[in-house]
Formats: structure tokens, C-alpha cells, sequence
């Protein structure tokens, strides 16, 4: 009896993981897709795709899309994230800074995080200039590719970044590949400035600017970013950081981050 227990909680484990990985990968497709695509795709048996992508749509957590089969991410999940939103006060708290940031500097105002091993906006707001830069919310992106990466990594080791982070994310867009030691000598001295800008490995014509949002413990665990024309960001550099970094403390310190602490340890 005990056996048997055991195993039916087993295959109720591997469905529910099963399940979220079909989740996770419409997500990050971003397109709705036939069940048996999404069986071949992600190396899955077709019967279980299917019973689960049936479980699934009772549920709302998928919808069909295009009347052909093809489904993607449900309504329900809507109403789940906004239910999250809500007593997050990360979420909440940034929407409200990037609000300012964005009025205040005319430029689009960013919140990023970790998606696993790779970068991600999670939040945005476009700025007012009539020249408008905007990204993909939640598009996974390599972090070396980004400013943000430098901060967002800084609390891991240099075995552990170099074993978080895949070869390949160091070969960025242009088809160069950026020295490893190169990256963590810029996390390292991101980490002490507080901050980290340069000009965009993705949009040529972008630079960056990325400060951390800081957890009572000092890690890193989101930014705030602006992204401007490149001639705007280099002749407002300092303005734009010190909107950034002001933004930044004061979500820090509601996370429990002592920013006079730490400049009392310098």
C-alpha cells in the first residue's frame, strides 16, 4: 500500500512539472502552438501533452488560439499574476518609480531581474521624447549581453558566474565574444560603484544605464535601468544616474537595505 502510494505521488510530481514546463515554454515562445509541437519541442511523450494540455484548458490556464488547435498562455493566468502584483510590494513600489523616472528624465525607465540563467524587463515605462525605445517585457535575453547582468550577478563567485552563465551567452550579437575575465572584472567593479553603463550590445544606438535594488543582505535582486539615445545618455550621464540611483535606495531601504550602512563600511 505504501508502495503504491508512493508512486501515484510520483507521477502526480512528474505531471505538475511536466505541466509547468509546458507553461514556461509558451511563455517563452510567445506564440500559441499545436500540442503535438509542443510534445516534439520539448521531448515529451504526446499522450501526456495532451491529457495535461487537456487539464490545463479546463482549468484557464490555457485558451485556444487561431480555431486550429493551437493554444497559449489562459486568462486565468492574467488574474494569477495580478493577484501576485498586488502583495508584491517590489512590483507595485516599481511601477510607481519607473512612473517618475520615466516623467523625469523623458527616457523609457526599466525594471530587470533573473529568469533563471538569463536576463529579463519585467516592467516598463516609455519615456515621452518623441523618439521612443522600448523592449519585449520578459523576453529572455543572455546577461552578458546587458548592463543589468553585471549587478544582477555580482553576489556569486567567479566559478559560480562562470558556471551559471552558458559559453555561448559570451558571444554577443555582432558575433564577437567578450572575454570572460573581461565581464567579471566589470561585475567586480560594478559591484563597487553601485552602478554600471555602457553602450548596448543589442541596439546600437541605446546606452544603458542599471543600478541595483538591493535586499536587506545587499544582493542584488532587480534593477532599475534607463535606456536612451546614445548622444542623450553620454551628455546626461550623471543626471540620469542620480535619478537612477535615487529610485533605486529608496526601494532598497524598503526591502530593508541600510544604504547609510553601507557607506559608512567604505
Amino acid at each position: 500500500m505504501a508502495d503504491g502510494a508512493e508512486d501515484i505521488v510520483s507521477r502526480r510530481t512528474r505531471g505538475l512539472d511536466r505541466a509547468f514546463e509546458i507553461l514556461e515554454f509558451l511563455r517563452v515562445r510567445r506564440t500559441p502552438m499545436r500540442p503535438n509541437e509542443i510534445a516534439v519541442e520539448i521531448g515529451a511523450p504526446r499522450s501526456s501533452i495532451y491529457e495535461l494540455i487537456n487539464l490545463l484548458l479546463r482549468h484557464g490556464m490555457l485558451d485556444y488560439q487561431g480555431g486550429d488547435g493551437r493554444v497559449f498562455l489562459g486568462r486565468k493566468l492574467y488574474f494569477l499574476g495580478t493577484a501576485y502584483a498586488d502583495q508584491f510590494d517590489l512590483m507595485r513600489e516599481s511601477e510607481d518609480m519607473l512612473a517618475r523616472l520615466a516623467e523625469e528624465t523623458r527616457e523609457t525607465a526599466q525594471m530587470c531581474l533573473l529568469e533563471g540563467n538569463k536576463y529579463t524587463v519585467a516592467m516598463m515605462r516609455e519615456g515621452s521624447r518623441a523618439f521612443r525605445i522600448s523592449s519585449n517585457i520578459g523576453e529572455l535575453v543572455p546577461i552578458p549581453w546587458t548592463a543589468s547582468g553585471r549587478l544582477l550577478v555580482s553576489h556569486l563567485t567567479d566559478e559560480e558566474i562562470l558556471a551559471f552563465i552558458p559559453d555561448d551567452d559570451f558571444v554577443l550579437p555582432n558575433g564577437t565574444r567578450l572575454d570572460a575575465a573581461r565581464f567579471i572584472a566589470e561585475v567586480r567593479q560594478a559591484k563597487i560603484d553601485g552602478y554600471f553603463t555602457f553602450n548596448s550590445a543589442v541596439e546600437t544606438f541605446t546606452h544603458c544605464f542599471a543600478v541595483p535594488v538591493q535586499q536587506a543582505d545587499g544582493q542584488c535582486i532587480a534593477t532599475l535601468c534607463l535606456v536612451t539615445p546614445k548622444e542623450d545618455g553620454l551628455r546626461n550621464r550623471q543626471a540620469y544616474l542620480d535619478s537612477l540611483l535615487a529610485a533605486a535606495h529608496g526601494l532598497s531601504e524598503q526591502l530593508g537595505y541600510s544604504i547609510s550602512r553601507k557607506r559608512a563600511e567604505r
